[in-house]
């Protein structure tokens, strides 16, 4: 099997892996990794060369960008203090430990080394967490708050991790500077989205096509990402910016076909993209155990202490985190934040380190400024995917189980509630809108009587409890009724579109015309 086979089988893989993962109830994230394990133990499967410089710049950036649209800026500032307590401060407090621990079990690795493996396993991964805790049904702060742990995250540890990699290869560090380079690197990264957010507002606007403004928000991070690191920025930073300012303000309410082309684009990315990498990780473990051979039961037992430090350390600081964000809760009633033990149980076992962290791992230099090697690379890397795999797998494999015994579930009824209040705006919109009609059109009485039922039905389909109980069933039955012409309508229009396909085969026709004719059924249907 080459390289482009093993692609191909990962792309496949990635799509297979949803539905399994749904019957299975497990992630589908873990199940890539664990798919890519079996492949790496396979003899016919080669080693896997992805240059380490490629892999952040490949990946990060479609699957923030995907990641963001389910955020905004209302919600990343209404939990500023939530995410600013888990992206930053637990960030700094893990690496801290982490290197404490590192220095002292591994003989000559030096602090600055050290400081680098604990920034390198001090995120939790954004894309396991996400996929994860979004399907498992947990109430929507908890989705929120580990959303924004993993969008923010990595911008603190990959800045520290440069620092750090800077420090061991040069064997000089200065706190200012490296104060400094944090700052700018801030600065740099929100300008640069800031930017590139309103001139990609402008250039949709220009463009006009649907596809065109797709395939120019697959370019956007990805520029977003580059361009931030080339001027000394944070390239995730770059990302998070760029895609929170598009989601803001290029929002065009009848961009229907946009909305849903978009919506399901970035879907597609997300799945594939996301399964490739996890397919990856577990690949990786061919060079992972290349690195410790010769003393494999002691570089595990350094693994299985630093995971033990990770996680502990997660527990031991949400804690009493979460304790004081209850307090500062009172202060602001919009945080989203965990109310109960079993909820900050649930986000502690939801820290699953992935792609950043293998990613990483797999950059660190070869040799020091003066030709030397870079110490402890290879029991860095090591441990790093120690970590990785620990709290991928044996976390996402276990976290649903979890989930369930602590009884953890979404406030459907505040959801529901939620769902009923914008069902009720939008009938309201829809008759006041046609109240402005009628004041300037003559509007024939029963076109008025139909259009004025269409607008209260435009809620009612959204939220049936919006009624009382004698229109309810008025509606229900009348729903009743369109859903039986609806059924008839659609297979009537699936009729005229197998007649209009089938004419692609006969002699004479042409495939442009035939295609040009279908869309236009295609439309209608969807109408």
């Amino acid at each position: 099997m080459d390289q482009l086979a093993l692609l191909l089988a990962l792309l496949i893989g990635a799509v297979v892996s949803v539905p399994i993962g749904e019957r299975l109830g497990l992630p589908a994230p873990v199940l890539m990794t664990l798919g890519g394990i079996g492949l790496a133990l396979l003899p016919s499967v080669p080693n896997v060369h992805v240059p380490s410089d490629f892999i952040l710049p490949l990946v990060l950036p479609p699957l923030l960008y995907a990641a963001v649209q389910r955020t905004s800026w209302r919600q990343f500032t209404a939990n500023f203090r939530p995410i600013l307590l888990l992206a930053v401060a637990l960030v700094f407090v893990t690496t801290a430990a982490v290197a404490a621990v590192a220095s002292a079990i591994v003989p000559g690795l030096p602090i600055a080394a050290a400081v680098a493996l604990g920034a390198l396993v001090a995120p939790p991964d954004p894309v396991a967490a996400t996929a994860v805790a979004g399907s498992l049904g947990l109430p929507r702060r908890l989705v929120s708050i580990l959303e924004g742990e993993g969008l923010f995250n990595d911008v603190t540890a990959i800045v520290l991790y440069h620092v750090a990699i800077a420090a061991a290869v040069t064997g000089t560090f200065s706190w200012p500077v490296a104060a400094g380079q944090l700052v700018l690197s801030g600065v740099v990264a929100v300008a640069v989205g800031l930017a590139l957010g309103w001139l990609t507002n402008k250039l949709m606007g220009l463009l006009g096509d649907t596809t065109l403004q797709i395939g120019l928000t697959l370019m956007v991070p990805f520029v977003a990402y580059v361009l931030a690191e080339e001027l000394l920025g944070s390239g995730v930073l770059a990302v998070l910016v760029t895609a929170l300012s598009l989601a803001e303000h290029s929002a065009d309410a009848d961009d229907v076909r946009g909305r849903l082309e978009g919506a399901a684009f970035w879907r597609i990315v997300d799945t594939l993209v996301t399964g490739v990498t996890f397919g990856l990780i577990g690949l990786e473990l061919h060079v992972v155990f290349g690195t410790a051979s010769g003393h494999l039961a002691r570089t595990f037992g350094w693994g299985a202490v630093v995971v033990g430090v990770v996680v502990a350390v997660r527990l031991g600081y949400l804690l009493p985190a979460t304790w004081l964000a209850k307090r500062l809760h009172r202060l602001n009633y919009q945080e989203e934040i965990p109310t109960t033990w079993r909820e900050t149980i649930v986000m502690w076992w939801s820290g699953m380190r992935g792609v950043a962290s293998v990613a990483l791992a797999l950059a660190i230099p070869m040799h020091k400024d003066n030709g030397d090697p870079f110490p402890g690379r290879n029991e860095m890397i090591f441990i790093a995917f120690a970590v990785v795999m620990a709290t991928l797998v044996i976390q996402g494999l276990t976290l649903p189980r979890l989930v369930q015994r602590l009884g953890v579930r979404a406030d459907t009824g505040a959801e529901r509630e939620l769902e009923r209040s914008l069902a009720v705006r939008a009938a309201k919109a829809a008759r006041h809108r046609l109240k402005e009609i009628q004041d300037v059109e003559d509007l024939p009485e029963d076109v008025v009587e139909r259009m004025s039922r269409s607008a209260f039905e435009i809620g009612a389909r959204i939220s049936p409890d919006m009624v009382d109980e004698e229109r309810h069933e008025a509606y229900l039955k009348r729903a009743e009724r369109i859903k039986s012409v609806q059924r008839v309508q659609r297979e009537l229009m699936s009729a005229a579109r197998h007649e209009v396909l089938s004419a692609r085969n006969e002699p004479g026709a042409d495939p442009e015309i035939v295609d040009r004719v279908l869309r236009h059924l295609d439309v209608r249907s969807l109408r």
